[in-house]
């Protein structure tokens, strides 16, 4: 599974970026390495710009996510 493509940065899990595009962009990437880890991502409803998704999968899938994750905190501490 190809996580390079996929930086994730620490303070998008951390705590509030001060940056709002740059938030929405770190959320995308971390949806995106949930989706390549096999779990599934469903828009269950929009009121103005905020999304309520829901995210499921199997917990072999949630183990693929977490170690994706990790490894792409790791990258990006050491960048």
């Amino acid at each position: 599974m190809p996580n390079d493509t996929f930086y994730v940065r620490a303070t998008a899990l951390a705590g509030q970026p001060q940056d709002t595009g740059k938030a929405v962009s770190e959320f995308d990437e971390i949806l995106a390495l949930a989706r390549e880890s096999g779990m599934l991502i469903t828009l269950d409803g929009q009121i103005g710009r905020e999304k309520y998704q829901s995210i499921a999968g199997s917990l072999h899938a949630f183990k693929r996510f977490v170690e994706a994750l990790c490894e792409s905190l790791t990258q990006s501490a050491t960048v």
